[in-house]
C-alpha cells in the first residue's frame, strides 16, 4: 500500500503519468497513508502484548521514535537526494516499504512469563532504549540546528551526517541481541540444574459444574449480542469490541481526545502561518517549527516513562495524568491567542511536547481499561480522534 499509493503520487508529480483528476490523487494518498496504521498496529500491539507491565515504558518509546521520524526522513532525504522536493516523495515511498519487508518476520507476539510476587520487572532493556532515543533526538535537535545556522551545508556533510543517523538508530538491536544472549545462557546453565517436579491431579469436575459454566456462557443471537453490550465486565476485563465502543469510558477518552489532540495538532499544522501573523522572521519560524517534532517526542517518551513511574510509586492514574498535560496545553494557546511578544517558541514547546504525551497516555488507558483481547481495534478507534478533531 505505501510503495503503490505514494509511487503513483511520484509519478504524477514528474510528469511520468497523465495528471491525475484530484478524486484521484487523493485516493494514492490514502493508500499510501493508510499504511501506517498497519505498521503502526502491528509493532505496538505486539510490544504491548509482549510486555503488559511496562506498557506505559513501550508505548512512550516507540511513540518517541514515530515522534522524532520527520526530523529521520529529512536527513536521509537531503542525504540521499539533496534538495529535489519530487525526490522526498520517491523516499516516502520506497524506504518504509523496504523496511516493512525486511522487518515484518521479527514482529509477533511472545509468550509472557508473568513476574512472581516481590520480583521487580527487568526495566534495564528499556532504559537502554531510552538512552539510545535521547541521544539520537539531541543528535537531530544539533544537526537542524547546524544545517540552519551554516549557510552552505554540502551534499558531502549531509552524507556523513546521515551515516551517523543510521548508526544511532541501529544501535537497540546491539541491546536485543545482548538481551537474547543473556537469556540463552540463563536457560543452559537451568537444563543443567533441572528443579524438582511436583505432580498435581487436577480437581474432578461433576455435572453440576457443567450446567453452571453453560448458564454463564453468552447467547449467540442477536438479541444475546445487544444485550452483552450494555453489561460490559468490570474495568480492566477483557472488554469485546462493542462492549467498549458503547461504553461511558470510551465516550469520554474519545470527547476528549478530540478536542486535546485535535487543538494542539491544529496549532502544529498553523505554527508557520501564526509566526508569519504574528510578525517573527523567517529564519525563526523555520527553526522552531523544526523543532517541534523533538519536543513530540520529548512528550511522547517522557509521559510514557513518568506515568509508568508515578504509577507504580504514588498510585497515581493516567487519565489524571492526562488532565494534568490537557490543562498544561491550554498554557501554550493561550500564549498564542493573546499574542505576548516572544512567546511563540514557549508556545511551540508546550504545545509540540503536550501533543506527543497525549499518545501513550490515551493508548495506555485503553489497555489498561477495555484490556489486551481487541486492543488491535480500540488503539485504531482512538487513533481516529486526532483527525477528526484536526
Amino acid at each position: 500500500m505505501n510503495l503503490a499509493g505514494y509511487l503513483m503520487v511520484y509519478l504524477a508529480l514528474t510528469e511520468r503519468t497523465e495528471a491525475p483528476p484530484v478524486w484521484l490523487m487523493s485516493i494514492y494518498i490514502c493508500v499510501g497513508a493508510n499504511a501506517l496504521t498497519f505498521s503502526n498496529t502491528g509493532a505496538l500491539v505486539a510490544c504491548v502484548k509482549n510486555s503488559p507491565e511496562s506498557r506505559g515504558i513501550v508505548i512512550g518509546l516507540l511513540k518517541g521514535f514515530v515522534g522524532l521520524s520527520g526530523a529521520i526522513y529529512t536527513q536521509l532525504y537531503l542525504a540521499i537526494y539533496g534538495d529535489d522536493a519530487k525526490s522526498l516523495v520517491l523516499l516516502i515511498a520506497w524506504l518504509p516499504a523496504a523496511v516493512y519487508i525486511f522487518f515484518v518476520h521479527t514482529i509477533r507476539v511472545l509468550p509472557y512469563r508473568r513476574r512472581a510476587q516481590g520480583e521487580e520487572p527487568n526495566t534495564k532493556p528499556f532504559f537502554c532504549f531510552l538512552y539510545i532515543s535521547i541521544a539520537l533526538a539531541t543528535y537531530l535537535l544539533v544537526m537542524i540546528v547546524v544545517q540552519k545556522q551554516v549557510p552552505t551545508f554540502s551534499h558531502a556533510a549531509y552524507s556523513l551526517g546521515a551515516t551517523v543517523l543510521l548508526l544511532i538508530l541501529f544501535l537497540p538491536l546491539g541491546v536485543v541481541i545482548k538481551e537474547e544472549y543473556q537469556v540463552v545462557s540463563q536457560m543452559e546453565e537451568s537444563l543443567q540444574h533441572p528443579p524438582a517436579i511436583a505432580v498435581q491431579e487436577p480437581p474432578t469436575r461433576d455435572a453440576k459444574d457443567d450446567d453452571d459454566d453453560d448458564e454463564t456462557k453468552p447467547s449467540c443471537g442477536f438479541a444475546g449480542c445487544v444485550t452483552n453490550m450494555f453489561k460490559p465486565p468490570a474495568l480492566g476485563e477483557d472488554f469485546s469490541i462493542m462492549q467498549a465502543l458503547v461504553s461511558v469510558e470510551m465516550l469520554v477518552l474519545f470527547v476528549v481526545s478530540v478536542f486535546g489532540i485535535g487543538g494542539t495538532l491544529t496549532a502544529i499544522d498553523n505554527m508557520a502561518q501564526i509566526g508569519q501573523s504574528l510578525g517573527y522572521p523567517a529564519k525563526s519560524i523555520n527553526t522552531f517549527v523544526s523543532l517541534i517534532s523533538i519536543w513530540n517526542y520529548a512528550g511522547r517518551v517522557g509521559a510514557g516513562y513518568m506515568s509508568e513511574f508515578f504509577l507504580a510509586r504514588y498510585r497515581f492514574p493516567r487519565p489524571l495524568a492526562l488532565t494534568a498535560v490537557l490543562l498544561l496545553s491550554c498554557v501554550g494557546h493561550l500564549f498564542i491567542a493573546f499574542g505576548v511578544p516572544q512567546s511563540l517558541y514557549a508556545a511551540s514547546v508546550i504545545i509540540g511536547f503536550c501533543f506527543g504525551a497525549q499518545w501513550p497516555l490515551l493508548f495506555s488507558i485503553i489497555s489498561e481499561v477495555f484490556g489486551l483481547k481487541y486492543y488491535s481495534t480500540l488503539f485504531n478507534f482512538g487513533s481516529a480522534a486526532s483527525p477528526i478533531g484536526a
